[in-house]
């Protein structure tokens, strides 16, 4: 084995990596560690994102990979993996190497022929530098602190409430000026008032209204007028359900901020002892990722376990090059969740994952209903929440039709639109006569994600 603690810091990119490493020896923080008995590591790592992050090293070489958006290289998940294996005080299992570790290494273009930086180029880093420091609490700094954070708070408040009247009088404007004529000068006028409530602090409200036009577009011509009174309709209740808060229930005032924008950092979630906690056995049933007009890639992971969903949702920098969240359709693993306060709760955070991650072809868990009774359970949630957004439909012996250029999943009394960018993938489902499976329904049209048919599964 050619991994050595004077490799781990000749490696290191900077002292303050091999700290940060440090503090990941912990198997508790590492649900997965294995090997495959000749030189080949990989583990899974819980970090600050949703899901964990997967690192695979090379013992005869030490080459690394990690799925994490650290900028270092080595990041400090390699780092520690490393130097967990040379300390041997934890037990890597031997197993087969999973499919995202097959992946990297056949892609892999071997042992890199460029040097370490070293003496003027980089400071050495040393493990034997590393100490565990606790800092003084100071009752007066933790004070101004918190005075500042109060003081900020209200300043955002204020802000956010100058931008809704702005909104108000944006909207206003719409209706005077005609709302036939808006898609036309949407993407002009979106892009505006975006900008005005981004200012105005309210970044959540800003992306909603500078994707009005995408969305418009995505329709049929026809179907667009009703769309702009939707769309601006929603926009006003969000205004003014910010405005009313204080009236409103914890869970529906908690969907409204984060709607608007604020954020629960995931130090918060995890602190807090009301928030709700599932642990079972999950099974990935659909995977998403796409490019946000800040630059940043959202990638959902959507699961199911003990009879509930939960999605867990990643931003990452779209420089980073990373666009998956490391779990594959069909996975499942052993986990402890912890949801964001909603009055449906469906984001979700990994608490602690109890087992890796193992592909299986086992069919989906599904429900006994059918697709109304189905569509009847997203109707009841839109009571609970008006901007529900994306909502799992979950159903048993519906059938896919075909009218014209489009298709429909239909039940006895319910027929939903499907994605038209599922129009082509979708038509060996429309030779059954019925299909299981579970999608997406925004509101207004259906991405089928799964479906279990005479034949075998469909994933999208």
């Amino acid at each position: 084995m050619s991994l050595s603690l004077a490799k781990v810091e000749e490696l290191a990119p900077d002292q303050g990596s091999l700290a940060a490493a440090k503090k990941l020896l912990k198997p508790s923080t590492w649900p997965t560690l294995a090997q495959d008995g000749s030189g080949l590591l990989w583990g899974e790592c819980q970090g600050s994102g949703a899901t964990p992050y997967r690192i695979a090293v090379t013992e005869a070489d030490a080459g690394y990979k990690c799925s994490c958006p650290s900028r270092k290289f080595p990041c400090k998940h390699s780092l520690a993996l490393m130097w967990m294996r040379v300390e041997g005080r934890v037990d890597f299992s031997t197993g087969t190497p999973p499919d995202w570790v097959n992946d990297w290494l056949s892609r892999r273009r071997g042992p890199s022929t460029i040097a370490p930086a070293t003496g003027a180029e980089r400071p050495k880093a040393s493990i034997a530098a590393v100490e565990e420091t606790e800092i003084a609490v100071d009752p007066k700094s933790e004070a101004r602190a918190a005075a500042a954070r109060e003081r900020n708070r209200l300043e955002r408040e204020a802000a956010i409430a100058n931008g809704l009247d702005e909104l108000d009088v944006w909207l206003a404007d719409q209706m005077d000026a005609g709302l036939a004529a808006f898609p036309s000068k949407a993407i002009a006028m979106c892009k505006v008032m975006a900008q005005r409530l981004f200012d105005a602090k309210a970044p959540g409200l800003a992306a909603r209204v500078d994707t009005i036009p995408a969305r418009l577009f995505a329709l049929a011509e026809a179907a667009r007028p009703t769309a702009v009174v939707q769309e601006l309709g929603m926009l006003h209740l969000m205004a003014q359900a910010y405005r009313r808060q204080e009236l409103l229930a914890e869970p529906l005032r908690h969907d409204i901020r984060q709607m608007i924008g604020w954020t629960i950092a995931r130090e918060a979630l995890l602190a807090d002892e009301r928030a709700e906690r599932v642990a079972s056995t999950w099974r990935v049933w659909a995977t998403r990722s796409e490019v946000q007009p800040d630059k940043l890639r959202r990638i959902e992971t959507w699961l199911h376990g003990s009879d509930r969903h939960a999605v867990l949702i990643e931003y990452v920098p779209v420089s980073t090059g990373s666009s998956s969240s490391g779990y594959s359709v069909g996975d499942t693993f052993d986990a402890e969740l912890v949801f964001y306060p909603s009055s449906v709760p469906l984001r979700a955070l990994i608490v602690r994952q109890i087992t890796g991650s193992d592909a299986s072809d086992a069919p989906l868990a599904l429900p006994t209903h059918d697709l109304d009774v189905a569509y009847g359970l997203y109707e009841e949630a839109l009571i609970e929440k008006p901007w529900l957004g994306d909502y799992p439909i979950m159903f048993r012996g519906a059938r896919l039709k075909r009218s014209g250029q489009a298709v429909y999943l239909s039940g006895n009394q319910v027929n939903l639109p499907l994605a038209k960018s599922q129009s082509a993938t979708s038509w060996p489902l429309l030779q059954f006569e019925a299909i299981d499976g579970i999608g997406l329904w925004d509101g207004s049209e259906l991405t089928l994600c799964w479906s279990e048919t005479a034949l075998g599964r469909w994933v999208a």
